[in-house]
């Protein structure tokens, strides 16, 4: 069972509040070396002094350094510094404040309240799912949440709370709230461990078009069992269980406004090792980013150009037509269009501007298939070829009579040209060293890169046809190998 430890910036403060439970100051924390070659702590971080390069701030920091699970994490505590970073992730909740609130108008008559927020648990019991949900986004020990009335009942500031902030009749709630958490994330699943470790394989069971089929994710989880690793499916609603795992594993189409990033960046912040890590997602999902990283580091693509409206005379005499024009953070096909004329032209970026200041135009290039190199850790593990679908010129075509996919091959790593994998394994090493699905083009001006997934497909007979479980079996093992080095993968940071 990991050890828990509990940060207070005063010894014997609020005497018999934490009696029996191991507690020492931030100064012990952040100075003795025992506590840095101590492996396998759960921290609870209950100093007031959060701020950044505050000592509540260091002592959450030094605990992610070391290795450590610590509540707040940085990231935490950076998000609830600024409410514009905050308010993003709590747009959702608001609604439900609305409503919550919004039937009690003629009982309330101020216009703006706060309460406290115990590890998930507030003393209000009609808002005590939004507590729970609070506490989900931001894994803060105690927060102060303040609602306002204007026009309609929002949340409009969360602070993170120190142990000194509580008045004395909170004390009761407090320790029901902490025995609670300690009791439920810290030691562990009633159920037995069967393995080594824990591994999260996030899903979307409603997802129409998912990385990973079902019979995919079973073969993950059977491979899992075989490594002595305990894999759970989770769906969204499990954000706030993420401190229960040591490793997360994304089957769901990622983006950035997106859950997909928020579980990745959680995971990544708590220390998980996790595919794919949020700077893999913030560099794969935005095409305008993928394709300037391509063209600095002289990796081939069809000639492309980044746009802004009223740039549309200089993107025509450069392509010509047909080109390719497309919103910067689309998936499978989607917000890809091919243009024929002038007016089909202006008539796409009309609509895609709505949306985004920035579009990427390509020189079109039809092949009869696509190229897709699957990539682990800079070693080719698939490849396959994507035909495009009859009649059009797309492996997707996502038209009006619904979703259709063209026919696919896969061959052993061997059997495709060496050009195709050199060119693949180039491109996802700008990236990082994490789970990649790299397509390409085979021309007559050689092999081209037309983008690097984050979140690859992994389906049961496409993907696997050569390999079978050895595919399901190699990632896995990646995992374990990651967990037991302790660390995730060593991808340059992306600054803020």
């Amino acid at each position: 069972m990991p050890e828990h430890l509990i940060l207070v910036e005063k010894a014997g403060y609020r005497k018999g509040l934490l009696d029996d439970l191991p507690v020492i100051t931030a100064a012990e924390y952040l100075t003795e070396p025992a506590w840095q070659q101590k492996r396998g702590l759960r921290i609870v971080n209950l100093c007031r002094s959060q701020k950044y390069l505050g000592e509540g701030y260091y002592c959450s920091l030094l605990a992610e350094a070391r290795g450590h699970k610590v509540i707040p994490g940085v990231r935490t505590l950076r998000d609830l510094s600024r409410k514009s970073l905050y308010s993003l992730e709590t747009e959702d909740i608001d609604r439900r404040v609305q409503k919550i609130l919004g039937r009690r108008d003629r009982q309330i008559e101020t216009t703006s309240f706060s309460v406290t927020v115990m590890f998930g648990h507030t003393s209000l019991r009609e808002l005590q799912g939004l507590a729970r949900e609070l506490f989900e986004l931001f894994r803060a020990p105690l927060m102060r949440v303040t609602f306002e009335k204007k026009t309609v009942w929002r949340i409009t500031a969360i602070r993170a709370l120190g142990i000194q902030d509580l008045a004395e009749e909170q004390d009761e709630a407090f320790r029901e709230a902490l025995a609670g958490y300690l009791s439920k994330r810290w030691r562990g699943p009633k159920q037995k461990r069967r393995g080594k470790y824990d591994l999260a394989i996030l899903h979307n069971p409603d997802e129409h078009m998912p990385p990973s089929n079902a019979k995919a994710l079973d073969r993950f989880l059977r491979a899992a069992r075989r490594q002595g690793l305990d894999a759970e499916l989770i769906t969204p609603r499990d954000f706030g269980r993420l401190g229960e795992f040591d490793a997360l594993f994304i089957r769901e189409t990622t983006s950035i406004d997106h859950h997909t990033y928020r579980f990745s960046r959680k995971a990544a912040s708590e220390g998980l090792v996790v595919m794919d890590d949020p700077d893999s997602i913030l560099r794969c999902t935005n095409k305008i980013y993928l394709a300037e990283l391509l063209q600095a580091n002289r990796v081939a693509t069809p000639d492309t150009a980044i746009v802004r409206s009223g740039q549309l005379d200089e993107l025509e005499e450069r392509l010509g037509y047909p080109m390719v024009l497309k919103v910067p953070d689309g998936s499978f096909s989607l917000g890809v269009y091919k243009v024929e004329n002038r007016q089909h032209l202006e008539q796409v970026a009309r609509k895609l501007f709505r949306d985004s200041e920035l579009l990427l135009g390509q020189a079109y290039t039809y092949t009869e298939f696509d190229w897709r190199v699957g990539v682990l850790n800079g070693e080719a593990l698939y490849v396959c070829q994507y035909f495009m679908t009859k009649g059009h010129w797309q492996i997707y075509d996502h038209g009006s009579g619904g979703e259709v996919e063209g026919d696919h091959r896969t061959l052993a790593v061997s059997e495709a040209p060496a050009a195709v994998v050199e060119t693949a394994l180039r491109a996802s090493s700008l990236i990082g060293n994490g789970l990649y699905g790299v397509d390409l083009k085979e021309t007559a001006d050689g092999v081209l890169v037309i983008e690097v997934n984050d979140n690859p497909s992994i389906d049961h007979g496409v993907e696997d046809q050569v390999t079978g479980d050895a595919l399901y079996e190699r990632i896995i093992g990646e995992f374990l190998a990651r967990i037991e080095a302790g660390k995730s993968s060593p991808v340059r940071k992306i600054s803020d």
